[in-house]
């Protein structure tokens, strides 16, 4: 491998740390000041495809690949909320991603390609768990706003409940939307209380 090929590599990684710095915008029509940044949102929503895959007898590292790199394109598009979609007419993810990896090794870029082609256009159970972990993170990020004082997200709950499609996702959000953002730490607390 070339150096060159290092360079793109690198390249790569350095853009994707603005993913860090970037915010997911829509909350800003719900009143949230300072909501959670798009790596935030790509983390928990990676770490949600593989418990939804695991659940549904599915690949969790291939579930949890593909939530991995579903919005990785926001690094050049940026975050841009549903109702903005409406007025843009925006280069596709499979575009912004064959730029974003055209300085990487071959087999590097083809997979990266084919992993976001099949993120957008596949069927298979690990994409419906990695779309579901994309929706079901937001309704956790809504509650946990709600929980601190954002009144504005019950839509937010609602919208993201109706597009899930895995029973697994269906159930943890008929739960998750009953509880308080604090009750796995009361439980935790409660847990060590009763080993000692």
């Amino acid at each position: 491998m070339e150096d060159s090929q290092f360079e793109g590599t690198a390249r790569l990684i350095f853009e994707a740390g603005l993913l860090k710095l970037s915010k997911r915008t829509g909350w800003w029509i719900c009143g949230v000041k300072d909501p959670e940044s798009i790596a935030e949102h790509s983390f928990r929503t990676a770490l949600i495809a593989s418990l939804l895959a695991k659940l549904e007898g599915a690949d969790p590292a291939r579930a949890a690949y593909l939530a991995l790199w579903h919005d990785s394109q926001e690094t050049r598009v940026g975050d841009i909320p549903h109702i903005g979609r409406r007025y843009l007419d925006a280069a596709s993810n499979e575009a912004v991603t064959a730029d974003q990896t055209s300085g990487l090794p071959g087999p590097l870029a083809e997979e990266i390609r084919a992993l976001v082609h099949d993120y957008e256009h596949g069927d298979s159970l690990e994409v419906q768990c990695a779309h579901d972990a994309d929706k079901l993170e937001c309704l956790f990020q809504a509650v946990e706003y709600r929980d601190t004082g954002h009144r504005n997200v019950a839509g937010w709950i609602e919208s993201s409940r109706t597009k899930l499609n895995t029973k697994s996702a269906q159930r943890i959000a008929d739960v998750a939307v009953t509880m308080s953002s604090q009750d796995w730490h009361r439980a935790a607390l409660e847990q060590r209380a009763a080993v000692k």
